[in-house]
């Protein structure tokens, strides 16, 4: 076993060497941020692109995203090109990853914060100037800063959420970043369906509940669901609760509303895409959900939310939400949605749902 290590070791400090030429970063022309995970972490790099260009106006942004998450920047302003990335398959990615290397490219920003070795081999093939990243912690016996492809590190944060990190990488370009605040930007089509789908409401209080989680354990089970909907209700009847729903979510969600028998609870459309759901987010009044993607489109838009967190506060430190009015429930299980109180979700709900009321 120590042997085993010692040979990762071994190979990711070689594999890491490269000879260190000079480059003023603020010279850079062409930016590359590699951010190819899930919905949630995307929202949260946001802030990135927005600041960089505002700094440098003439910078061309690149970024290699996931499947997953690259509608989060569809319509991003702030981004000149967007590079898909299947994070499991090195070989599936050789073809775009050769295309970027012949981009020569001044600089790359990645943001893992632990040592990825696919990342690294990401890395080599692009073959930009100079890297920045975050503080990462060691692996194989092999500390982060020991790994000479980076150029640049942020210094190790304890206190911070994620996004003041990864905003962080830019302090190496001489920028101080006028605002942390998330972006996602929505064309005239889906921003139009969602209006046309909740003008329908008139003058209702719209609130929408996610039940789903990143995890099927993350999940709001149909027991807490009823809960939630009748609860919320009883306070105030003015109201109407739209079920979030994807494509291949929107049979079981109609059934579930069906068993329900609440003629203020209806399921969204089905949402094609995260653009479609973020459509919707816009023009709702308040947001139930667990601590999941649905948390940081919300907080891109400002909306209330009531989050669901499991009993983890290093996770909640690093995810929570940063609407102005925002609220979370913490469950007592460390993983998973186990043993929350839906008093507490409700009592939360209806202190937002006054404030809401009172602007009305």
């Amino acid at each position: 076993m120590k042997s085993n290590k010692k040979l990762k070791a071994y190979l990711l400090r070689l594999l890491t060497k490269k000879k260190n030429l000079p480059f003023d970063l603020k010279k850079s022309k062409k930016v590359l941020i590699l951010k190819y995970d899930r919905i949630g972490d995307m929202v949260v790099t946001t802030p990135i692109f927005r600041e960089l260009k505002n700094a440098y106006p003439k910078i061309s942004i690149s970024v290699l995203a996931s499947k997953e998450n690259k509608d989060v920047i569809r319509y991003n302003p702030y981004i000149d090109k967007i590079y898909t990335n299947y994070k499991n398959s090195v070989l599936k990615d050789l073809p775009t990853l050769l295309k970027l290397r012949k981009k020569s490219f001044d600089v790359c920003i990645e943001l893992e914060h632990s040592v990825i070795p696919h990342a690294i081999f990401r890395l080599k093939i692009i073959k930009p100037k100079k890297i920045i990243s975050i503080h990462k912690d060691g692996r194989y016996g092999v500390k982060g800063s020991e790994l000479r492809l980076y150029d640049y590190f942020t210094k190790k944060d304890k206190k911070s959420h994620f996004g003041k990190i990864w905003l962080d990488t830019l302090i190496f370009f001489g920028i101080k970043p006028n605002s942390n605040k998330y972006d996602f930007f929505l064309s005239n089509i889906e921003r139009d369906r969602a209006k046309s789908f909740l003008s329908s409401m008139g003058n209702k209080i719209k609130i929408g509940i996610n039940i789903e989680g990143s995890f099927p354990e993350k999940s709001i089970q149909k027991k807490e669901l009823e809960q939630i909907c009748r609860g919320l209700y009883s306070h105030c009847s003015n109201i109407k609760i739209v079920i979030l729903a994807s494509p291949n979510q929107i049979s079981k969600k109609k059934k579930m509303i069906s068993d329900l028998g609440l003629d203020y609870v209806i399921p969204s459309y089905a949402t094609e895409t995260i653009i479609d759901a973020a459509a919707i987010v816009e023009k709702l009044d308040l947001i139930i959900t667990p601590d999941t993607s649905i948390v940081h489109i919300a907080s891109s838009f400002d909306k209330p939310v009531v989050s669901i967190h499991e009993n983890n506060r290093d996770s909640f430190r690093l995810w929570s939400p940063s609407s102005t009015l925002s609220k979370t429930i913490f469950a007592e299980s460390r993983y998973g949605l186990v043993d929350y109180s839906v008093n507490d979700i409700l009592k939360s709900a209806v202190d937002i749902l006054k404030t809401i009321e009172s602007d009305i």
